[in-house]
């Protein structure tokens, strides 16, 4: 694979990528990913990606973010008090240990898939 450099980035009508593509910390005025839009209250609500910027990396594919446009973009969706307590049940779901079913306070590591003591045992006994 042939190495990206910031200039092969550069491709504003979108002939080489398929969409405009331009490089990292180049994007124009009226374009934000994703957090970007999300920082500013609003979410992409359905658009298609509008560009793309790419930053070139050693031994690698360059790292990609998407842009959205800005006028298209619609508020975020308020959390209701349905949403809250739907939010609160998953969590309180991935902090019970299927183990020995308490609650770890904190949520279990998939690697793990049950809580600290339960995964390591034997150092749980040497440390009481």
């Amino acid at each position: 694979m042939k190495r990206l450099t910031p200039a092969d980035c550069f491709d504003p009508d979108g002939e080489r990528f398929g969409i405009p593509t331009y490089p990292w910390r180049y994007a124009p005025d009226g374009m934000a990913t994703r957090r970007q839009l999300r920082i500013r209250g609003l979410r992409p609500g359905g658009q298609d990606i509008a560009a793309q910027v790419l930053r070139p990396r050693r031994r690698r594919e360059p790292l990609t973010a998407y842009l959205y446009r800005i006028d298209l973009a619609r508020p975020v969706r308020p959390m209701t008090p349905g949403r809250w307590r739907a939010h609160e049940a998953m969590m309180r779901a991935r902090r019970r240990c299927p183990e020995c079913g308490a609650d770890a306070g904190y949520v279990i590591p998939p690697t793990l898939g049950t809580c600290v003591t339960c995964a390591y045992p034997e150092e749980q006994r040497a440390i009481e």
